[in-house]
C-alpha cells in the first residue's frame, strides 16, 4: 500500500507541475498602445492564439518593428482599439476559445500552400445566436491589415454585441486568379456550414471591407452571375459596411495585372469597379470616405467615393453614404477624427435591413 500512496503522490505532484506549466503559457491581457510589437508577439496567449501580427512587414518574422509601439505600428486613429482587440484575443484564448480557424482543408493546403494563409480570427459575441460580421481588411502592401482594420474593428463590434471574424486572405502576389474573391466566398461558406458551432445566425450576416478590401467586398455584394454572391453559391449579405472603399483602381490596374497575373488574358477583379456592377438589386450598402483622403486623391478622387455614391443613387439601390471633412485613409475605426462613431452608424443601418 505504501508504494501505491507514493505513486499517487508522485502523480499528484506531476499534475500540479503540469498545471503550473500550462498556466505559465497564458499571457496577461495587459496590452496598451505603448506595448511594443516584440512584447505583443512574445505574449504567450497571442502566440498561442495564432493571431497574425506581421501586418506591415514584407517578411514574416522580421525584427524591423520590434521596438515600435502599437501606436506607431498601426494608425493613430486605430491604436487604442487595436490594443483592446489584442486584449480580447488574450481573454478569449485564456478561456479556451480557438481564435484562429483555417478556411481551407489540410488537403487543399497541401495541394496549394498559399491557401494556408487564409484564416479567420474569431471574436465570439457576448450572447448565443448573434449576428456575425466578416471583416475584410485592406492590403496596401503585401499583407492584410489585421491590426489596423481587423482587431481594432472587432473590439468595437464586440462591444455592440456582434460576433466577428477577421479574414486574412491572399493578397499581393498571392492574389492571382481572383483569389481574394474565392477566399471571402469560402469563408462565408465555412461559417454558414458551422454557424451552430460558432453560436451565430446563418442569415443576416454583414461583410465589412476597408480600402482595397472594400473593393472585393463590393464585388461580392453584387448579383453578378460571374463574381457576385450568386456565382459562389453563398447567401446574400444583409448589408455591406465599407470604410473608404476603393471603387476604381484607376491607373494601377495594368501594374496589378503585370505583378499579380502576368501573361494571363481574362477577367480579373481589379479591372472591374464596384460602380460597374451596382443595380437595383445590389446588397444594401453603408459606406463612408473623407474629403481629405490623400490616397484617394492620388487615385483620382472623383472615381472613388463620389462615383460610387452617384451610381448607387441612380440605381435605386438601398444605401447610406457619409462624407467626412477630416477622415484620412486607413484610419480603421477612426477615433479622434470626424469618422469616430461610424461603426455604430453602420450597424444601425445593418439592423434596419434585417427587419
Amino acid at each position: 500500500m505504501k508504494w501505491i500512496r507514493t505513486a499517487l503522490c508522485a502523480l499528484g505532484m506531476l499534475a500540479c507541475l503540469s498545471l503550473s506549466a500550462f498556466a505559465a503559457e497564458l499571457g496577461e491581457p495587459n496590452i496598451t498602445e505603448q506595448t511594443t510589437m516584440k512584447e505583443l508577439r512574445e505574449n504567450p496567449s497571442i502566440k498561442g492564439s495564432g493571431f497574425y501580427t506581421y501586418c506591415n512587414e514584407w517578411i514574416e518574422g522580421s525584427t524591423k518593428y520590434d521596438n515600435t509601439p502599437i501606436k506607431g505600428y498601426v494608425s493613430w486613429a486605430a491604436s487604442e482599439d487595436a490594443a483592446e482587440g489584442m486584449n480580447l484575443v488574450i481573454e478569449n484564448y485564456n478561456k479556451g476559445v480557438q481564435v484562429t480557424w483555417q478556411v481551407y482543408t489540410p488537403e487543399e493546403i497541401e495541394a496549394d500552400p498559399a491557401l494556408g494563409m487564409v484564416q479567420l480570427f474569431y471574436f465570439p459575441a457576448k450572447t448565443e445566436n448573434a449576428k456575425y460580421v466578416v471583416v475584410v481588411p485592406g492590403n496596401g502592401g503585401n499583407t492584410t491589415a489585421e491590426l489596423n482594420e481587423g482587431a481594432s474593428i472587432a473590439n468595437q463590434l464586440h462591444d455592440l454585441g456582434y460576433a466577428v471574424f477577421v479574414l486574412r486572405y491572399r493578397s499581393f502576389l498571392n492574389a492571382s486568379d481572383n483569389a481574394p474573391l474565392y477566399d471571402i466566398a469560402n469563408a462565408v461558406k465555412y461559417l454558414t456550414k458551422n454557424a451552430e458551432q460558432f453560436g451565430v445566425q446563418r442569415e443576416n450576416y454583414a461583410l465589412m471591407g476597408f480600402s482595397s478590401g472594400g473593393h472585393i467586398v463590393g464585388l461580392i455584394g453584387s448579383d453578378n452571375e460571374r463574381f457576385g454572391y450568386k456565382a459562389f453559391g453563398i447567401p446574400q449579405p444583409a448589408a455591406l459596411l465599407l470604410g473608404y472603399p476603393i471603387n476604381d483602381f484607376y491607373e494601377v490596374k495594368p501594374l496589378y495585372h503585370i505583378a499579380i497575373d502576368p501573361l494571363i488574358i481574362g477577367w480579373r477583379y481589379y479591372w472591374t469597379n464596384i460602380s460597374d456592377v451596382v443595380n437595383e438589386n445590389y446588397t444594401p450598402t453603408f459606406f463612408w470616405y473623407g474629403k481629405n483622403d490623400y490616397y484617394m486623391e492620388c487615385m483620382n478622387y472623383e472615381k472613388q467615393g463620389p462615383l460610387l455614391e452617384k451610381t448607387l443613387k441612380e440605381s435605386g439601390a438601398t444605401y447610406q453614404c457619409v462624407v467626412y471633412e477630416d477622415a484620412p485613409h486607413a484610419i480603421g475605426p477612426g477615433r479622434h477624427t470626424d469618422a469616430d462613431g461610424w461603426i455604430k452608424l453602420a450597424t444601425e443601418f445593418w439592423e434596419e435591413q434585417c427587419k
